[in-house]
């Protein structure tokens, strides 16, 4: 009769063979792309055109206009889109277009 070896299961011994360099993730570098005076151009610009609308709503009323054919408030009718005029198409826009005008001197 053969006599039986009993073999006890040894742990398997392993090399570390995890990759032991450490790559350092680099930082993306961002910022915000308007600037404080831009942020004021368009704080500006928002007030402006919220002024016009309410001086537009002035002008609303049971009667806005009168038998001869003119408006009771001539601020709802002349001011209030001219303010809206400055500030969607003037005061806004220049905000923005100076953002493009920075990125060019930068490059």
């Amino acid at each position: 009769m053969a006599k039986q070896v009993s073999q006890k299961a040894e742990p398997i011994k392993r090399k570390h063979t995890a990759r032991t360099t450490h790559t350092k993730k680099s930082k993306v570098l961002w910022s915000f792309p308007l600037d404080k005076l831009d942020l004021i151009y368009i704080g500006i610009g928002l007030g402006i055109i919220i002024l016009g609308y309410i001086l537009m709503a002035t002008g609303i009323s049971e009667e806005p206009s009168l038998a001869e054919g003119k408006w009771n408030n001539p601020i709802a009718v002349t001011i209030a889109p001219i303010l809206l005029i400055i500030g969607y198409c003037i005061i806004i826009p220049l905000a923005i277009l100076r953002l493009f005008n920075k990125s060019k001197n930068n490059e």
